[in-house]
């Protein structure tokens, strides 16, 4: 069997880097893992990472993926970074709010917004 690649997109930024995901679904269980073995490699090649997450092609996913962003979170965190999400579906928002995830991570409704955060802070 062939593995499954994930699909993404990581562009580097100035004080960035930006993982675009550019599948309209990530349901599946093996998706997920290798989108989780893409991202983490993506943060260990780096000793202090700022990373945003857009979402803008997303309008479906599975709970799971909701185990993967605080996976994604700590190991950020861990290497003294930052993580912000951006260009949420508001159906997908949804969830985060019921589920107080919009409590754990920052949400931007644009890419320049969730940038312009990371300057901010850093």
């Amino acid at each position: 069997m062939v593995p499954i690649k994930p699909r993404i997109s990581v562009e580097y930024a100035e004080n960035a880097t930006i993982v675009t995901f550019t599948d309209e679904k990530i349901l599946e269980e093996r998706d997920i893992q290798a989108l989780q073995d893409s991202i983490m490699s993506v943060i260990e090649q780096a000793d202090h990472i700022n990373m945003i997450l857009d979402f803008c092609n997303v309008n479906f996913l599975s709970s799971a993926v909701l185990g993967l962003l605080i996976r994604i979170s700590k190991k950020v965190y861990e290497r003294q970074g930052q993580l912000k999400l951006c260009k949420i579906n508001p159906k997908i928002y949804e969830i985060f709010k019921i589920t107080r995830l919009t409590n754990i991570f920052d949400i931007y409704s644009d890419l320049k917004s969730a940038a312009e955060s990371l300057s901010a802070s850093d």
